[in-house]
């Protein structure tokens, strides 16, 4: 300020000097403007402290907002796609229940057509009632001790877009799966009344509980349970269900057989085995290639993540089938001398079984080794059933139950990380609980439904065909069939 008032009274001067003007009154004029404007400056400088101190936080949160708003955006179109993938997933593994039912028909009589799709299309329907309103809380509910799940039966309070449906779907899919697994075994025997009962209380209880022990933290991240079941805590690992899904399936319908029996005519008096052909072979090569397609979605889809970890697992998802119809054609050619069309359409399905525990944490190359070993253990399976007079309709059994040990004992002999004997130990265990559960719980309800209301159709009824029988109908009315019971 004072450089300024020294400036000021020269250009006073220069310019006013013959205006009579003394240097004292311009002076006293300058210092009071000065001291005006001292005092504005002086307020000035006050307010804007005041607008910096006020002003810094806000902009201390502004400044990293864009690299947050990118983020957050980031993380919602992730949840979006795994959504997506999810329903994708979800509806490949539906499309395998048209699967069974093509294989199941392949595989029997013309005369038994119609029983076997209102099996393969009721069993479905029943489960997803019944998931919905038990069988999921029973599975992903808040766990008692890790045994079985206590809440979440019904899911009314959450919104329309919450990721819980996409999840909920998905696994009531493989609940339906589970459940269908076990009419192919029992086909061209089995009442229609006495199976629905079982599908009700296989969806129910008989494959929650199961699930419940692998899977039951799986729902923790949808808003749902979240804790862990006894098998998953003690780190045992199914990925997509080789145990809890085929295993579990698989053991029913050993129990089913048990209970119902051979079909009529299947076996001699003596024991030996007769061949009861299936009417059409090329509609169970359709089976079989729609459920490998619907495979996709049932390993893949395990992820419950849309990233790029699917990419291996649909590898292995290949590999594994095609290497064990390989296998499985070779074996069987070897026993008999001429290879087996319906040996080898069941080794790709029992290699699709045993990749599926497992497809997630081993290489291409293992998976190769999985599905030969899967191939020949269908083949052995299949005969050792035939030679106890086990009447498997569609080898079933071979393919879910042998295969679906196999495949969850191999997530520890081929571990990328690494081969752990305790490991193997938990596997073994985890795989044996869940299926010995499984068959004995099973096994109790089909000889109650057997004693209450029956399970198995009469000799004569079996003869007709189970299409007259329990339905009064003929799937192909416009031809003629020649068939032996």
């Amino acid at each position: 300020m004072k450089s300024l008032r020294a400036l000021l009274l020269t250009c006073f001067a220069l310019a006013l000097p013959a205006a009579g003007q003394t240097d004292g009154k311009i002076e006293a004029k300058l210092d009071t403007i000065i001291q005006k404007l001292d005092r504005n400056q002086g307020t000035l400088e006050e307010v804007a402290k005041v607008v910096k101190k006020d002003a810094a936080p806000e902009t201390q949160v502004a400044a990293p907002a864009p690299e947050v708003a990118g983020k957050a955006e980031i993380e919602t179109v992730q949840v979006n796609v795994n959504t997506v993938w999810m329903i994708v997933a979800g509806s490949l593994v539906f499309l395998m229940q048209a699967g069974f039912a093509m294989v199941e028909l392949g595989f029997s009589r013309a005369k038994n057509s119609i029983n076997i799709i209102m099996k393969n299309f009721l069993d479905f329907s029943i489960s997803v009632i019944v998931f919905m309103f038990l069988g999921f809380g029973l599975m992903f509910g808040a766990s008692a001790s890790g045994w079985i799940g206590t809440n979440s039966f019904w899911l009314s309070n959450h919104g329309g877009d919450s990721t819980l449906w996409a999840f909920w779907f998905f696994q009531a899919v493989f609940a339906g799966t589970a459940c269908t697994i076990v009419s192919g075994a029992m086909a061209e025997r089995t009442k229609f009344v006495g199976y629905l009962i079982y599908a009700a209380l296989l969806a129910a209880i008989v494959y929650p509980l199961g699930g419940h022990w692998a899977w039951g933290s799986f729902g923790g991240g949808f808003g749902v349970g979240g804790d862990k079941g006894w098998l998953e805590a003690m780190g045992f690992v199914d990925f997509a269900g080789s145990t809890v899904v085929h295993g579990c399936g698989g053991a029913c319908a050993l129990a089913g057989i048990l209970v119902v029996g051979a079909r009529h005519g299947r076996f001699a008096k003596d024991g030996t085995p007769r061949l009861i052909a299936g009417h059409n072979i090329p509609l169970a090569a359709l089976g079989v290639f729609i459920l490998w397609f619907g495979w996709f979605g049932f390993n893949a889809g395990s992820t419950l993540i849309g990233d790029g970890t699917i990419g291996r697992i649909a590898v292995n998802t290949t590999i594994a089938p095609a290497a064990a119809a390989l296998s499985a054609m070779v074996s069987m050619w070897f026993v008999q001398g001429r290879p087996d069309v319906g040996i080898t359409l069941n080794g790709s399905l029992g290699g699709l079984v045993g990749i599926t525990a497992c497809c997630a944490n081993i290489s291409p190359a293992s998976a190769f080794i999985v599905g030969l070993i899967a191939g020949i253990i269908t083949t052995v399976a299949t005969i050792a059933l035939e030679r106890m007079q086990i009447d498997d309709a569609v080898g079933a059994v071979p393919v879910h139950l042998a295969n679906g040990w196999w495949g969850t004992i191999s997530v520890a002999l081929f571990n990328m990380d690494g081969f752990d004997a305790h490991k193997l130990g938990v596997q073994a265990l985890g795989t044996f609980s869940i299926t010995f559960t499984s068959f004995v719980i099973c096994f109790a309800i089909f000889k109650v439904v057997d004693l209450v209301i029956g399970l198995r159709a009469t000799e004569h009824e079996q003869i007709d065909g189970l299409d007259f029988a329990e339905h009064s109908a003929n799937a192909y009315p416009d031809f003629q069939t020649t068939e032996q019971a």
